[in-house]
């Protein structure tokens, strides 16, 4: 078989050692395995832990010490008060019912409150009944009436009173009374199950409520802890369970697209191998524990793995098929396909390796974990499959050649090839503008971020959550922070008129929860007058509660609200509109500073980073992979070609994201650099064939069609697995998970799409050939036969 003169260079020959000295090769790869399974077994016996560092000695000289923020030598040292925690808990147990005010409910709450701090992980449980009394002439009594004879009338009053009260009223209590929160506070010192934060909160509260006859009341647990540990669960349950579909479908597939046992064994052994390698050896650079490597990167680099796995088995197989013995058509293998190979897994580490520039943690780790992976399962590509194949296992590999499905129909889709060369200007044209035009309406995707992508909406910590949203105005808090000059007395007026507008700008939204802040405690103070009038009442309040929302030693005081998990981008205009009225009031008011914190503004104002990060990403992997194409090939010609088919998967998946409604998010953006290391395999594979055949004819239409014939069983093999493999994870309950998968779909098939059609017209439109070329037309082509899936030798 006549080969190309390129592909005889110093890296064919490297490669073909793989196979000539196969037992220091299989030596190396048994070496690469045992220590990645010492990585999933305890990676310190090869990877010491560092010692933690020894603790920081205090200074003696407090003097010595600096300064803590934002304090004033003049003013007074802190209070050693705890304040009270209203709004955060690192648990929250979500109670529901009809009417809490009723004696039996009343008793069955306070019967689950005294079970839930008497558990030895449990340092308090804020609630209603707690909420400090702002009668501060009268006698302290609960909100709740202790004694079981109370009259209706009297829980219908405290039911009045609790409403009225701001410390409750959206924020413990719903204003429809149906929903209560109990605030738990967590002793981490005395947890030792993960069960302690949610189930057992849950089992707890709701034996004690079944205990007392005629209550009706029902329980969930939700809160940061709860949700970050249903986080990592998913990632323990999920990263063996969408492993073994993945690798369970793929298997069924090759088996019925290869119609031969031993050559699908020897495929599906090369990518299990190098995920399991990826997967061992990140246990030692510690970064196992990415919400991305639990389901996607075990599936994407069985994908990828896969497909350069095929391109070497249906040239291995084809070779075979012709005569030549296991090592020769191993050796030919590597030969014809081992540079493509390479330069898929480099483009495709290039795509993913992009994601290494955002500026959130999370998609940098996966961008590493990606390169990692990637290069570890092209080295198990280019070992594992030519070595297996030179043993008995792959004596049989030829079996079933040339009686797939994809080739016993290779003759009816190259027909599109024939139409596509026969419309070459319209297809070039097309394909250029229809790009474009694609590329326009993805554009306008908006970016967004919510807390609860990552998780199941099934679960229980979600759905109550969810119910916060609903009932409460959101669980997560936003603050106003003001800080006011150091010689302005604690008792200013002006403080007190400064929250008053900041109160009414919050109620003014609906889209924001109640604002809470020592005004909303001075306005529900008994007496007369506005609370600007009474600022000295606030000494009179009981010190837990008012330094909850004002410390006057620091010069701080915060107005606190609740945001919804609906989106940030859902916030964007209350944010935006906030941070504009507090500039107006600090030039209404001089001396005071006012600022937007909290985690909610911070993902508003980060925002506008996806989609930096996405710029930079697809920006920076799309400028690289188009000088590996132009220097690998020599051609800047085929450099400029690449670029709409490998754009066009990319603008398809972006342009049905904005048409189904979808925003721009961290998952997008890791989505949408992914798919473009996938999209540009096909292509470097049909790019290198093609080289190939044209240094064997001029005539440009015939070596894009032996091209299709060298590559085109391998492409729709690759797709029709990547697309089944890769549905294998629509089952995951995350939505950031089905959104990936989704992404990658419909990438992978427009990729082929746009490689059997825009590719090729590109190709014969903008490549010139001899004018005396003897075979311009496709039916008179003297190689019109190549498509009948015949092997051209």
């Amino acid at each position: 078989m006549a080969n190309a003169s390129y592909n005889a260079g110093w890296f064919a020959r490297l490669l073909a050692k793989i196979v000539d000295h196969a037992w220091l090769s299989a030596g190396g790869l048994l070496i690469l395995t045992v220590v990645a399974a010492l990585g999933h077994i305890d990676p310190t016996i090869l990877w010491p832990e560092a010692a933690p560092p020894p603790p920081a000695e205090v200074a003696e000289d407090d003097d010595a010490a600096p300064p803590p923020r934002n304090t004033a030598p003049q003013r007074r040292q802190a209070a050693k008060v705890q304040p009270v925690q209203v709004v955060r808990a690192p648990s929250i147990v979500v109670c529901q019912s009809d009417n809490f005010f009723t004696p039996e409910n009343a008793a069955a709450l306070r019967a689950a409150v005294e079970r839930l701090e008497q558990l030895p992980f449990v340092s308090d449980v804020m609630w209603m009944d707690r909420a400090p009394l702002l009668n501060v002439f009268g006698l302290p009594e609960p909100i709740l009436p202790r004694s079981l004879n109370a009259s209706p009338a009297r829980f219908a009053a405290s039911r009045e009173r609790a409403l009225a009260h701001p410390l409750i009223a959206g924020q413990l209590l719903s204003e429809d009374g149906r929903t209560l929160l109990l605030m738990v506070q967590i002793d981490w010192l005395f947890v030792s199950d993960d069960t302690d934060c949610t189930d057992r909160l849950r089992e707890t509260a709701v034996a004690a409520a079944a205990s007392t006859p005629g209550a009706d009341i029902s329980f969930m647990v939700t809160g940061d802890a709860p949700l970050r540990l249903l986080s990592v669960k998913a990632h323990e349950r999920d990263t063996l369970k969408y492993q073994l579909i993945a690798y369970s479908i793929t298997l069924a597939m090759a088996i019925v697209l290869f119609r031969g046992i031993a050559a699908v064994v020897i495929v599906a052994l090369a990518p299990t191998l190098g995920v399991f390698w990826t997967l061992g050896l990140l246990h030692y650079l510690d970064l196992h524990d990415s919400p991305f490597n639990a389901v996607i990167l075990p599936v994407l680099l069985c994908m990828v793995g896969f497909t350069d796995g095929v391109h070497m088995m249906v040239q291995i197989r084809r070779q075979r098929a012709a005569g030549l013995s296991s090592k020769q058509a191993s050796r030919a293998a590597l030969r014809e396909v081992g540079l493509a190979c390479a330069m898929t897994s480099l483009t495709t580490a290039i795509g993913f390796g992009s994601l290494t520039l955002a500026h959130h943690e999370v998609v940098k780790e996966f961008g590493y974990c990606c390169v990692v992976g990637v290069s570890l399962t092209f080295l198990s590509v280019i070992t594992v499959i030519p070595l297996a194949c030179c043993t008995p296992l792959g004596r049989r590999v030829a079996t079933g050649y040339g009686d797939n499905l994809v080739d016993r129909n290779l003759q009816r889709i190259g027909g599109v090839v024939d139409m596509v060369l026969r419309h070459r200007k319209k297809f070039t044209f097309g394909g250029i503008c229809g790009t474009l035009v694609l590329m326009l309406i993805t554009l306008s995707l908006r970016p967004d971020e919510r807390i609860t992508s990552v998780l199941s909406e099934t679960a229980e910590p979600v759905i109550a959550l969810r119910h916060i949203d609903q009932a409460l105005g959101g669980m997560e808090v936003a603050t106003i922070d003001v800080r006011w000059d150091d010689d302005r007395d604690d008792h200013d007026p002006e403080l007190a008129r400064v929250l008053g507008q900041l109160d009414q700008l919050i109620r003014s939204d609906p889209k924001l929860g109640k604002p809470l802040s020592i005004y909303s405690l001075l306005a529900a103070l008994p007496g007369e007058g506005p609370a600007t009038q009474r600022m000295s009442l606030i000494e009179l309040l009981p010190p837990p509660l008012k330094r909850a929302f004002y410390r006057p030693e620091k010069g701080i005081a915060e107005v606190i609200f609740r945001v919804q998990d609906l989106g940030i981008a859902h916030y964007a205009d209350s944010f935006e509109n906030i941070e504009r009225a507090l500039h107006e009031i600090e030039q209404q008011h001089p001396g005071f500073e006012l600022e937007l914190t909290g985690a909610a503004p911070h993902r508003w104002r980060n925002l506008y980073q996806i989609v930096m990060d996405l710029v930079f990403s697809l920006g920076t992997a799309s400028v690289v992979i188009f000088f590996v194409i132009t220097l690998v090939y020599r051609s800047l010609r085929l450099g400029l070609i690449s670029v709409i088919p490998n754009l066009f998967p990319l603008a398809i998946t972006g342009t049905v994201l904005a048409f189904s409604g979808q925003a721009l998010e961290l998952v997008s953006v890791c989505a949408f650099t992914v798919c473009l290391g996938i999209a540009v395999d096909d292509t470097i594979h049909f790019l290198t064939r093609f080289q190939e055949e044209r240094r064997q004819t001029a005539d440009v239409s015939v070596a894009i069609r032996r091209a299709f014939v060298g590559v085109g069983t391998a492409l729709i093999l690759t797709t029709a697995v990547l697309i089944v493999g890769f549905s294998s994870a629509l089952l995951s309950d995350a939505r950031d998970t089905r959104i990936f998968v989704t992404m990658g779909i419909i990438t992978i098939a427009s990729a082929l799409i746009a490689d059997l059609t825009i590719l090729p017209a590109m190709l014969a439109y903008f490549i010139k050939q001899p004018q005396t070329s003897a075979a311009s037309e496709p039916s008179t082509d003297p190689s019109a036969t190549a498509v009948t899936g015949q092997p051209n030798n």
